[in-house]
C-alpha cells in the first residue's frame, strides 16, 4: 500500500480521532501504524537511532496532548512527517553537534523478511547514503521509501517543491557514482 495515499493518511487520521475520544490509552494505535516509518525518517536527520526513536515519541507525545493538530491537517500523515523532522531537528540543536556514527542507516533499510538476501545492497546503499549531504538523504529517504511527492517533501522540510526535486536528482546523480549499476539492481 502507497504510506502517502488518501486511505493511508485516513488510516492516520481515524488512530487520530480514537485517541481524541478514548484518551492517551488510544496512541498504541498511531504508533503501531506509524512508528517504523517515522523512526526510519527521523534517523535520517539524527544520524542516532535512539534520538530517533525519541523524536517519534516527543512527536506522539504531541500528538497525544493536542491531537486537533493533526486533524486539522489536509494530510495528516504528511503533518505528523514535518512534526517527527521539527522534533528531530530540536535534538541536533540540543546535541550541539551531528555525530556519524559506524553502522549509519542500518536500522534505515532493515527488512527482516529479506533481510539475509538484501544484506550487502542495504550495505552499498547504506555507505552510499552516509555520504551524500543531510538535506539530500532526507529527500531520497522521503522520495523513494516514503512516496511523497516533490509538494509534499517540500511541505515536510519546508523548502519549495522545486528545491526537493533539485535535491532528489543531486542525490541520485551522487547515489549513481558512489553506487556505478548496483543502483539499477537494487531498484529492480
Amino acid at each position: 500500500m502507497n504510506q502517502l495515499s488518501p486511505s493511508y493518511s485516513n488510516e492516520v487520521r481515524a488512530c487520530v480521532v480514537r485517541i481524541r475520544e478514548s484518551g492517551a490509552a488510544a496512541l498504541g494505535g498511531l504508533y503501531d501504524l506509524t512508528a517504523v516509518r517515522l523512526v526510519r525518517f527521523s534517523y535520517t536527520i539524527c544520524q542516532n537511532q535512539h534520538d530517533a526513536e525519541d523524536a517519534v515519541s516527543a512527536a506522539l507525545l504531541r500528538v497525544a496532548s493536542d491531537h486537533e493538530i493533526v486533524l486539522k491537517a489536509a494530510n495528516p500523515w504528511a503533518y505528523l512527517l514535518q512534526m517527527v523532522r521539527n522534533e528531530s531537528l530540536l535534538i541536533l540543536r540540543k546535541r550541539k553537534k551531528w555525530n556519524f556514527a559506524g553502522g549509519l542507516f542500518d536500522f534505515l533499510f532493515t527488512n527482516p523478511e529479506n533481510a539475509l538476501e538484501r544484506h550487502e545492497a542495504q550495505d552499498q546503499i547504506s555507505k552510499a547514503l552516509q555520504k551524500l549531504p543531510k538535506e539530500q538523504a532526507e529527500v531520497v529517504v522521503l522520495k523513494i521509501w516514503e512516496d511523497l511527492t516533490f509538494l509534499e517533501i517540500g511541505t515536510v522540510l519546508h523548502i519549495p517543491a522545486q528545491t526537493a526535486a533539485s535535491r532528489y536528482r543531486y542525490a541520485l546523480t551522487k547515489l549513481a557514482s558512489l553506487l556505478g549499476q548496483q543502483v539499477l539492481e537494487v531498484n529492480s
